[in-house]
């Protein structure tokens, strides 16, 4: 894809304290700001509660996120920067973990798309985001479309 033009990124350190910021909101409001579901072309935003693979404390993050069908589904980017981020990982070494919606929370198993469904997953994203192949183009390896299945019992 030599015709993909390199997209701007805030630094890294503005990328990560935006994030931080949204976390305290939420954390703040007591969960009453700071997610949302998904709209027509646009995403969502959700909080997603791993097990932390070393120590298997939990640990929460919040993503955005598209619904297919029953499923839903982020984007392994860490910020667009190299290397995996620690919920992905996490979710590697133990799939099952939370969700937590603007409608309540939700048991999922998670796992890589891969194929025609990673495919058609990511052109769903790119009609949200026009760049979404440029940003991706940053990092040196491909990034994972994450699906969450719903998965019964408790989160």
């Amino acid at each position: 894809m030599s015709d993909v033009r390199k997209p701007w990124l805030p630094p890294r350190w503005f990328i990560r304290l935006a994030w931080s910021v949204h976390r305290g909101l939420y954390r703040f409001s007591g969960g009453r700001v700071g997610l949302w579901r998904p709209k027509p072309g646009k995403w969502g935003a959700m909080r997603l509660t791993t097990s932390g693979r070393r120590t298997g404390q939990p640990r929460s993050v919040i993503l955005g996120y598209l619904e297919d069908g029953p499923n839903l589904v982020t984007m392994a980017m860490n910020g667009w920067g190299d290397g995996e981020p620690a919920w992905w990982l996490n979710l590697l070494a133990h799939p099952d973990a939370s969700v937590q919606l603007a409608g309540g929370s939700h048991p999922v198993r998670a796992r890589a798309a891969v194929d025609t469904e990673r495919d058609r997953l990511w052109q769903r994203w790119r009609e949200i985001d026009k760049d979404l192949d440029a940003y991706a183009a940053l990092r040196s390896s491909p990034t994972a479309v994450v699906v969450l299945e719903p998965r019964a019992g408790q989160g």
